[in-house]
């Protein structure tokens, strides 16, 4: 197919279905930026409403650079890959004081910044500049794969090339921006992984893989992930109405986060008897364990996490020594400070434990 004939076909399908979104409807290349790192592991639906949260509180990169960053977390809480959300700060920092708010204009200038990345400085380069890069994603793996029958195998580093020079041979010279938005949007809502509406799609004769019944096998992808299994015991260790906590440190998940104290154990939970944790050593005497929870699954891309909560209430009257690092807070400080999502929702399950 001609490469001018494919993307006005492209770009009149997407003319016809796309989504309204908000990040659409802009040439800031602020908001086109922190819609694409949002949504890099996030679904629209899920995304949609801490973009919405994020504008209106940091409605300019300004803003953003001037946040306290426990306010940035807080509001990124919930979506993971919090690296993401501190990457976005420190930038856009640079971006406010040694480029004077203004965002690079181009896709050499873009991919300079920290935290981001091919993907996203195509994106942002694209929609914002009209610059004739294009972006390639999953989705767009996912249709050049079928369309063009390529077995390369998406996770090896020839793919990169491969997938890239077809995706900007193809890309439009005069609207790269839209071009680039309907190649996402149709391997998002129709040239989907499971299921593809090839019986009514625009390219139902021009697909190799429709003509080969290879729809299911493409694209190839052999890498497996590697998942590492964890297990993680939090003390929840509360003293006159104060709970125990401490900001995660780096080179872990959930960085600058708040937890509480961790006992991780190596083939299973802790059995708390045995245990020859000094500092549980030395609280438990003088403490009750007022509760302990059910056992909590958390699935993350690389890890999958088994966590039990010990809820331990230390007699008002007894003084000890806390580990480095962590402070008692009230209820309402709790509350304001950034959090994992599992911890969220533990402390949200047993707010009235909490308070009685």
């Amino acid at each position: 197919m001609e490469r001018q004939t494919f993307s006005e076909v492209l770009q009149n399908w997407y003319h016809r279905n796309k989504r309204d979104l908000p990040w659409r409807n802009t040439k800031d290349p602020y908001k086109i930026w922190l819609s694409e790192v949002i949504l890099q592991q996030t679904r629209v639906v899920q995304g949609m409403p801490y973009y919405n949260k994020f504008v209106e509180k940091y409605p300019t990169i300004i803003d953003l650079a001037n946040a306290d960053d426990n306010d940035v977390l807080r509001l990124w809480q919930g979506l993971g890959y919090y690296s993401r959300a501190r990457n976005m700060h420190q930038t856009a920092k640079i971006i406010a004081n040694e480029l004077h708010g203004t965002f690079p204009n181009t896709y050499v200038g873009l991919v300079k910044l920290k935290g981001i990345g091919p993907y996203t400085a195509a994106a942002i380069a694209s929609f914002a500049f009209d610059e004739k890069v294009a972006v390639v994603d999953g989705n767009v793996y996912r249709v050049l794969a079928r369309l063009f029958d390529i077995e390369t195998d998406i996770s090896s580093h020839e793919a990169k090339k491969v997938f890239n020079d077809l995706a900007n041979e193809l890309i439009s010279y005069k609207t790269p921006g839209t071009h680039n938005q309907a190649m996402m949007e149709f391997g998002a809502t129709y040239c989907t992984p499971a299921n593809p509406g090839c019986m009514f799609c625009i390219f139902h004769y021009d697909c190799e893989a429709n003509a080969k019944g290879k729809q299911a096998v493409l694209p190839v992808k052999s890498k497996k992930v590697k998942v590492r299994k964890r297990y993680f015991d939090y003390f929840v260790i509360e003293q006159s109405g104060k709970l125990m906590m401490a900001k995660r440190g780096a080179k872990d998940i959930w960085e600058g986060l708040y937890d509480f104290y961790l006992v991780e154990s190596q083939d299973s939970l802790l059995e708390i008897e045995a245990t020859d944790n000094d500092f549980l050593l030395d609280i438990l005497p003088v403490s009750t364990i007022k509760n302990t929870s059910e056992i909590y699954k958390h699935v993350l891309t690389h890890q999958t996490i088994e966590v039990r909560f010990w809820h331990i209430v230390i007699n008002e009257d007894k003084g000890i020594q806390i580990p480095l690092d962590y402070d008692f807070y009230t209820w309402t400080e709790v509350e304001d400070l950034p959090k994992p999502i599992l911890i969220e929702k533990y402390l949200k399950k047993h707010y009235i434990e909490f308070q009685s």
